[in-house]
């Protein structure tokens, strides 16, 4: 009968000439949590900041709410009052809107910041795992040629 060869340590010596380096993963992967914690602290930065003109809008509405709804002595001193209403509401509406346009784009900012930062930390580490991954190949390589004469 034929017997199977067996490839087992043929394949433990080809992976042993051809060693994976971890390190070059274990960068990436503390690169990739650096620059998620980075882009939680400006999301988060960016809530707390809309909740605060969020807050600060309702309770100027409330306060000018409660103006306009007290008692007159006069009919046309509602109206006045009416018209006063929707005119501060106006006016903190476009204030308001103007600063959650402001957080958006500090938002946009920062985020095209960490990106840009973050393609250039990746070519950095990316070059450099090549080029090391070069070296230990081409060395595997020679030592294997060698071994093979």
């Amino acid at each position: 009968m034929t017997k199977t060869t067996d490839f087992t340590k043929t394949f433990q010596d080809a992976v042993a000439a051809f060693p994976v380096d971890m390190t070059a993963f274990q960068n990436a992967f503390k690169t990739q949590a650096a620059m998620g914690e980075k882009l939680s602290k400006v999301a988060l930065e960016a809530a707390e900041k809309s909740t605060e003109i969020s807050s600060k809008w309702a309770k100027d509405t409330l306060s000018k709410l409660g103006a306009a709804s007290k008692a007159k002595s006069e009919v046309a001193d509602y109206t006045k009052a009416a018209t006063d209403f929707a005119s501060a509401a106006a006016e903190m509406a476009a204030e308001n809107m103007a600063a959650f346009a402001e957080v958006a784009k500090k938002v946009q900012m920062e985020t095209v910041e960490l990106m840009l930062a973050a393609g250039k930390d990746f070519s950095e580490d990316a070059t450099a795992a090549v080029k090391k991954a070069t070296a230990e190949v081409t060395t595997a390589a020679k030592k294997a040629a060698a071994a093979a004469k």
